[in-house]
Parts: structure tokens; C-alpha cells; sequence
């Protein structure tokens, strides 16, 4: 009987909790606050084909001769910032730069690798080729961040005309993005 009465005592004490009536409690209310700050970030780096602009073959003869035409290249980096965060990407000029050139008008050049010589070349920001891809606030290409790792392409060209040796012709340009 024990195991009975000890039964009825928790039924009959849950009975009389379920009674209390409303107008018997109290409460009380506060506010928790709740903040994060979400920081602006950026990242840069190599695009499609490894961060390489590949002209290909240049050719001072006949198809890149001064009645000829310019060779047109285009590379790609990869950059990823902030959703909505706007930044601005910006080229240096190049470890050739030719003499006069400037952050805001680089005078970029190739130097071939087993001589002095050098090849020309122009980076630009839009596939027309219309403005050049300097290293300043205003000549770098504005960039609204979306989250998530976007292509972003240079487009280049070799002047046709430049009367220069065979071999191989190469230059390193920094990338740099501000946010």
C-alpha cells in the first residue's frame, strides 16, 4: 500500500500546482541585448590559369608587324571580400616599368629572359580596352564583394610594331586590393 498512497500523495500535490491560478504569480521581464560586428575582409589571389596572363607567341614579322595587329591576352585573379563590402584592386607597375611610368600610367615591359630586351604591354580593366589598369584609387577597378570567390579578368595587349629578338619575355605585377 505504500507504493499506493505515495501515488495519490504526487498526484494529488501535481493537482494542486496545476490550481495555482495565474493571478497568484508574478513576473518579471528584462531585455538581453544581442551584438556582433561583422568585419569588412578581402582576399586576393590566382585566378584561372594560376594567375598567368599567357600572350603567346608575338610575332614582329608579319602577324604583329607594325602593318599588322596587337596581341591580345587575358588572365584572371580570384578575389573573395565581404558581402556588399566595396573595395578597389589595383596592378603596380611591373618590376620593368620604362622610364616616365607612374602608378596612375604604368609603362609596363616584359624582359627577355637571356638578354637587355624588352616587349611592351598595356593591362587594362574593361575587355574594350579602354582604360588602363593603373595602381592607384582611380585607375584600379572598383569591387563590390558578394561573399564568395569571383573571377576577376585582366585583359592585356602587346603593340604591334616592337621590333625586338626571339625569346622568352616575362614580368611580375602585384595585385593589390584595398578595402
Amino acid at each position: 500500500m505504500n507504493a499506493i498512497q505515495t501515488a495519490v500523495a504526487a498526484v494529488t500535490a501535481a493537482a494542486s500546482l496545476a490550481a495555482f491560478s495565474s493571478a497568484e504569480a508574478a513576473t518579471a521581464t528584462a531585455n538581453l541585448n544581442v551584438t556582433a560586428n561583422v568585419g569588412g575582409a578581402c582576399s586576393i589571389g590566382a585566378g584561372l590559369g594560376g594567375g598567368t596572363l599567357n600572350f603567346g607567341t608575338y610575332d614582329p614579322i608579319v602577324v604583329n608587324s607594325a602593318l599588322g595587329s596587337d596581341l591580345f591576352g587575358t588572365g584572371a585573379l580570384s578575389v573573395q571580400c565581404t558581402f556588399l563590402s566595396l573595395a578597389v584592386i589595383t596592378l603596380g607597375q611591373g618590376l620593368h616599368p620604362a622610364a616616365g611610368s607612374t602608378n596612375a600610367a604604368p609603362l609596363r615591359r616584359m624582359r627577355n629572359t637571356a638578354s637587355a630586351d624588352y616587349l611592351d604591354y598595356t593591362l587594362y580593366r574593361d575587355v574594350t580596352r579602354l582604360f588602363p589598369w593603373g595602381n592607384t584609387t582611380l585607375t584600379g577597378l572598383p569591387f563590390l564583394g558578394l561573399g564568395v570567390p569571383v573571377p576577376v579578368l585582366v585583359f592585356g595587349t602587346v603593340p604591334r610594331g616592337q621590333n625586338v629578338p626571339a625569346g622568352t619575355y616575362n614580368d611580375t605585377v602585384v595585385a593589390t586590393i584595398t578595402f
